[in-house]
């Protein structure tokens, strides 16, 4: 092959694909720049949000990933190189890979969805999947709890974000009702007083209006009459009132002569 052959086919070659070139080059700098726009885009709102870090970093990455993984194809394709049976191989690998992963793929969505929405954070005390415990750390793919005897429970974040769950810690104040029974000789009027007189001493429970403790009679029992106790308190102050009301009100029914009734049991002998 002569030079002068060799050169003109590299001028029509130059001819043919210079303009898909240049093209290309354009679209992969005005892509790029766009996809800097966007991600810094999404970066503002995500720490608006105030998303794990971990969470924003690893996000961020794939969705940049993912960006210029399309870009790059599409340039490509510009220029004139064949994408089909590329495309439908990368199709293919990721059906292979996503069926592989799916529980894990799921635990990783519901890992977003719970940053984003914030059913819980770090710190709440919840109830979910059968386990209750405070939040100690909310990951990509689990969340973990500690319990309030110090054991960890690891939880996938797939079930948590689509099942149900109790969250104590959303509301400032929260309501105990107690029930104490006394015997049915025992006056309910007294009772009364005396659970009212305990409510009353305690700077923990709320006094105001329409959240001030109240007494009422909750059933007649196979043995006692059972008086309810409602008050409300603040969330923090929810286990210490808890079990010092319940000490309280044996010791003042002991003293002032009421009778904390129990299941009993009348067995009848006859002789024959």
């Amino acid at each position: 092959m002569k030079v002068e052959e060799i050169i003109s086919q590299l001028y029509e070659k130059a001819i043919d694909y210079g303009p898909k070139l240049v093209g290309a080059i354009v679209v992969l700098l005005i892509g790029s720049w766009v996809i800097k726009m966007l991600m810094s885009g999404v970066t503002s709102v995500m720490k608006k949000r105030n998303l794990d870090p971990s969470l924003t970093t690893f996000v961020l990455s794939l969705i940049s990933i993912l960006l210029r993984a399309v870009l790059i194809i599409s340039v490509l394709g510009m220029i004139g190189i064949e994408m089909t049976s590329f495309v439908a191989l990368l199709g293919a690998a990721g059906v292979a890979v996503g069926l592989a992963l799916s529980g894990t793929l799921q635990n990783f969505a519901g890992g977003v969805m719970i940053l984003l929405f914030k059913p819980y954070k770090v710190g709440d005390f919840i109830d979910a999947q059968g386990y209750m415990g405070t939040v100690s750390a909310i990951q990509i793919f689990n969340t973990i709890l500690k319990t309030p005897d110090n054991k960890t429970i690891i939880i996938p974040n797939g079930g948590l974000a689509t099942g149900s769950m109790t969250n104590f810690s959303t509301e400032p104040r929260r309501r105990i009702d107690f029930t104490f029974g006394i015997g049915y000789g025992d006056s309910v009027d007294k009772g009364r007083e005396v659970l009212l007189g305990l409510a009353n001493a305690d700077e923990r429970i709320l006094k105001e209006e329409g959240i001030a403790p109240e007494v009422m009679v909750d059933s007649l029992g196979d043995s006692s009459v059972n008086l309810k106790l409602r008050i409300w308190l603040e969330s923090v102050d929810y286990w210490d009132v808890l079990f010092a009301m319940n000490e309280n009100v044996y010791n003042a029914f002991n003293k002032e002569g009421l009778n904390i009734p129990f299941p009993q049991m009348d067995v009848h002998v006859h002789n024959k």
